[in-house]
């Protein structure tokens, strides 16, 4: 088949970030489906820049985005590139399928377009439920836009030959309008050869400027909004007096500028932000980290979120702490790899890393149930498969 796959967040290993599309892509392609990726950047000075990169056709589109916009500027670039990537879908030749992966919810629109304009069948991937997150975290509040982005939503689902959601709550979600036949769940997936257990890179723990003995907890990913960082900080204030436990930031995002200023002007020196990182970088410093937090707000809405941190935790071997009381809670418990604590609650997670960190045995075994995991179920070679075998049977191209 010939795919036209729009991702406005396209990205390779070799830039910071997830990388699902990216790797489903490669086994498509593997498969013998020609791919066509449709995405936004702002790092070439062309409008369109076209781009092979390890065998997919990647059309960049000029387009500005980033975490610290406001919602009219976040809602402008969602706008511009629905219309640019719209126009652009329907100059591309020969399409048999379309993939369309959120977020925002408007990436179905160009989907639509060439459903409607030229009769192309589209498969779309919720990796958030849009608008749902939106309106419980209060960035939309006008409740004709609620009423009109809902009716998008479905709009979407109904016209989509097959939905595939992230998490079981997502899935749950998209099921309010389609019937679950016409859904499949698929989670983020662990990077088993980006991330996996080895020797710590101690020279780069010098180069970084932290202890080689401390117990080391780590958050990596994006530090927007919805992650709710801020509680992690309230535990780090509660554990200033010891110099034995740092809490480590990596990457970026609209708050990170706050996090930072609470930081000094609490004098916390147990708390490092150290920056963004490609995802080799990434790796070396969360197998050298002794646990991984998962953090988000006390939404119900997040509770369905499908974090890529969370299976790279689980493929790097470490044991997660999460404080989301979703799906997420189920497997820490469920495969004892880790801890459930409630964000509202910081001791909690004081409690559960010294707990870890005066228990070294316990953290090697739940590190050993995460690896486990990683290997038998969320691994990237057994979800790709996954979605491939969906691609091309809900699209009537199944061997």
């Amino acid at each position: 088949m010939n795919i036209l796959y729009i991702h406005q967040y396209f990205l390779t290993p070799q830039e910071p970030g997830g990388t699902r599309s990216y790797w489903l892509a490669q086994e498509l392609i593997k498969n013998g489906h020609k791919v066509t990726m449709l995405t936004s950047s702002s790092k070439f000075s062309e409008d369109i820049k076209n781009i092979n990169i390890d065998g997919i056709e990647v059309i960049y589109i000029k387009e500005d985005y980033d975490q610290n916009m406001s919602v009219a500027q976040r809602l402008k670039a969602f706008l511009k590139f629905m219309y640019k990537s719209s126009l652009i879908g329907l100059k591309q030749k020969n399409i048999d399928l379309v993939i369309a992966t959120s977020t925002p919810l408007t990436i179905g629109i160009p989907a639509l377009v060439l459903k409607w304009m030229k009769k192309k069948p589209f498969i779309f991937e919720v990796r958030d439920l849009w608008p749902e997150v939106p309106i419980q975290m209060g960035a939309i509040k006008n409740q004709w836009i609620i009423k009109m982005t809902r009716g998008l939503e479905k709009t979407i689902y109904k016209n989509a030959t097959h939905v595939i959601a992230l998490s079981p709550g997502m899935q749950e979600g998209v099921i309010r309008y389609i019937g679950k036949e016409k859904t499949t769940m698929i989670p983020n997936m662990a990077k088993m050869d980006e991330f996996w257990p080895r020797e710590k890179n101690n020279e780069l723990i010098n180069k970084l400027g932290l202890k080689q003995e401390s117990f080391k907890v780590v958050h990596f990913g994006s530090l927007g909004l919805a992650n709710g960082a801020q509680t992690i900080i309230e535990s780090a204030k509660l554990l200033n007096d010891r110099d034995d436990v740092e809490f480590l930031f990596v990457g970026g995002g609209s708050t990170e500028k706050t996090l930072i200023e609470e930081v000094e002007k609490n004098n916390l020196k147990n708390v490092k932000f150290l920056g963004k990182f490609p995802m080799k970088d990434v790796s070396e410093i969360v197998n050298f980290s002794d646990v991984s937090i998962i953090s988000f707000l006390d939404l119900p809405i997040l509770y369905t979120n499908s974090p890529n941190k969370l299976f790279d935790s689980l493929s790097a071997g470490k044991p997660i702490i999460v404080n989301s009381a979703g799906w997420t809670k189920d497997i820490a418990e469920k495969y004892n790899c880790g801890y459930y604590v409630d964000p509202n609650r910081p001791q909690e997670l004081v409690e559960k890393i010294l707990h870890l960190q005066n228990h070294p045995d316990l953290v090697r075994e739940m590190g050993s149930n995460s690896r486990r995991l990683a290997e038998t179920i969320y691994d990237k070679s057994i979800l790709c498969k996954q979605f491939v075998d969906v691609i091309e049977e809900k699209s009537g191209n199944h061997k």
